[in-house]
C-alpha cells in the first residue's frame, strides 16, 4: 500500500536525504536558503548519509558562498554575515554501528519496536 502509518519512520516517510542534495547544484540552494535566513548553525542528526552530506557541506561552504556572491544570488554583506557555518553532527541510526558509541539515537527505539513485536508474536503464538 502506498499509505503511510504513523508508526513508520525514517527512509519510509521520506526523512532521507533529499536527491538533491547530493548534487552541487542542490547544495547551492540550500546554503542560498540558509544564508537568506541567516542561519550559520545545523544540527545534523543522522546515519552515514546524513553525516557525510553535512560534512561534503562544510567543506564546500566558502566555495558556495564564492558562487552565489559571484551570480547575484547573495550580497557581499549576506556573504559576510555569512562567511562561517557551524555543523554539530550527531549520529543517529538504528543500525548502531558508528564506531566510538556505545548507542547512537535510534537504537533504543528500534529495540524496544522489535521486543514490542517479539512479545505480539509470543502472544499470538500462546
Amino acid at each position: 500500500s502506498s499509505r503511510l502509518r504513523l508508526s513508520q519512520g525514517g527512509t519510509v516517510i521520506g526523512s532521507a536525504r533529499c536527491q538533491d542534495f547530493r548534487t552541487r547544484q542542490g547544495r547551492l540552494k540550500a546554503a542560498q536558503n540558509l544564508v537568506k535566513r541567516r542561519i550559520t548553525n545545523l544540527c545534523v542528526i543522522g546515519g552515514d548519509g546524513s553525516l557525510t552530506g553535512a560534512d561534503t557541506f562544510r567543506a564546500e561552504w566558502s566555495s558556495l558562498l564564492a558562487e552565489l556572491l559571484k551570480a547575484g544570488g547573495i550580497t557581499a554583506e549576506e556573504a559576510k554575515l555569512s562567511s562561517y557555518l557551524n555543523i554539530v553532527g550527531m549520529v543517529g541510526s538504528i543500525d548502531n554501528d558508528f564506531c566510538g558509541t556505545d548507542m547512537t539515537i535510534g537504537t533504543d527505539s528500534a529495540l524496544h519496536r522489535i521486543m514490542e513485536i517479539v512479545d505480539a508474536i509470543t502472544t499470538t503464538a500462546q
